[in-house]
Order: C-alpha cells, then structure tokens, then sequence
C-alpha cells in the first residue's frame, strides 16, 4: 500500500475534520475542473476582501480575470498574495437532531501570489480557456478577443503548488440514542442543471442554437 500525499504546506493542512482532506493532485484537479466560480480572498490594506471570479485552470495554473478597476487587480505590479476556494455542493444531508445536519460537497483551497499576465499570446490562451471552463466548445464558436480587449483586460495567474481539498459525503452521522428517533434522514442530491436555451432576439430565425448549448450539463458535457 502507498501511503497517502502529505500536505504541500502548514497553511493548506487540513486541521477541521481531517478525515475529509485529500490531498492527490487528481482530486484538486477534478473539482477546479468542474466549478465554475473561485471566491477569492486578499487583503487591501487592513481590511480582507472576497470576490467571485471566473476562471480556468491550464495545467498548474489558476488564470483569474476581474475587472481592470478592482483594488486586487490594481495590485498586481506588486504581486498579489490570493487565497482562492472553488466548492461543489452536492447534497443537503438532514440528520435526526438539528445539530448533525450538514452537506456533501467537495472544495478546494489554493494559496500563492498571483501575478499579471502581459504576454498577449498567453492572454489569449487563457481567455478562451476561461470560456471553455464555462461552456465547452464555445471558445471556437465565438470572434476571438481583439487587441483593444487583450490590452485593456487584465489577467491573473495563481500557480497550483499549495492547495488542498476537502470534501464530505454519505448519510448522516446521528448520536446513537438519536437513531430511535421518529424522524426522516437522510440526502438530497443537488446538482446544477440547464434550461432550454433562449436565443437573443438577432438570433431567431437565423442561427440555430449549437450543441454545446443545446446539450449543456454539468458535470462538463464533450464538446462538440
């Protein structure tokens, strides 16, 4: 038997639940694959700061994109030390007493220092990865980014090389002179689903609606 991965660092160590942690590098990489927001922390002077953000991940690379106003992208030139968390909530687990009742879900935290992308060609890699991380197949079904918008969008990038994941699932964990208890437990699955598409007005009559939008899902569908 192999042994499990050890934590990359004291910081992303598992200490709440530590039966939860996972620390393999398949596991972290499936759940930034599947999400579609980090909720990403810094501070901006004294004060801690959380924003959503699109992103993608490129091998072992976070690429965020924000607006060019926000304080955190303002920041950059000297380097933005980022805590970034991407959770799945997979089911809403009820217990016999209020205490136990929890959820099944699967998270991961990565901690770096983000830096700018300038390099225009890297910028557009990543921008259509963003796109991909979104909606598979898009990315090529779109007018690329012009230079006007390369130029005036900036870029983060957070390497992957202190982060960890944690996750719960199963059925509800009661004390055992609760399990006598005449009430309902259990789960209830949750997953993200899609609508029909609806076209935009110029569309109708005129361009049909593409696979990847006709057969979205989540998790990630093949692209066309």
């Amino acid at each position: 038997m192999t042994s499990a991965p050890a934590p990359p660092s004291e910081r992303t160590t598992v200490r709440r639940a530590p039966d939860r942690a996972r620390y393999e590098r398949e596991t972290i990489r499936s759940i930034l694959d599947e999400g579609l927001v980090a909720h990403v922390g810094f501070l901006a002077g004294d004060s801690p700061i959380v924003i959503p953000m699109a992103y993608a991940r490129v091998g072992e690379r976070l690429y965020l994109h924000g607006s060019p106003a926000s304080r955190m992208l303002r920041a950059l030139d000297r380097g933005v030390p980022l805590c970034a968390t991407v959770t799945l909530l997979d089911g809403l687990v009820l217990a016999r007493s209020a205490f136990h009742h929890s959820m099944n879900y699967r998270s991961v935290v990565v901690m770096g220092t983000a830096t700018e992308v300038s390099d225009t060609a890297e910028k557009a890699r990543a921008f259509d990865a963003i796109v991909e991380q979104i909606v598979p197949g898009r990315s090529g079904n779109t007018r690329p980014a012009n230079e006007f918008e390369l130029r005036f969008t900036r870029l983060m990038a957070l390497p992957i090389d202190e982060e960890s994941a944690k996750l719960r699932e199963g059925p509800p964990v009661d004390d055992p002179e609760d399990m006598s208890h005449p009430t309902w437990a259990g789960v209830i699955p949750l997953r993200l689903t899609a609508g029909k598409p609806i076209p935009d007005e110029a569309c109708r009559g005129r361009v049909e609606a593409p696979g990847h939008a006709t057969r979205y899902r989540r998790p990630l569908a093949p692209a066309d």
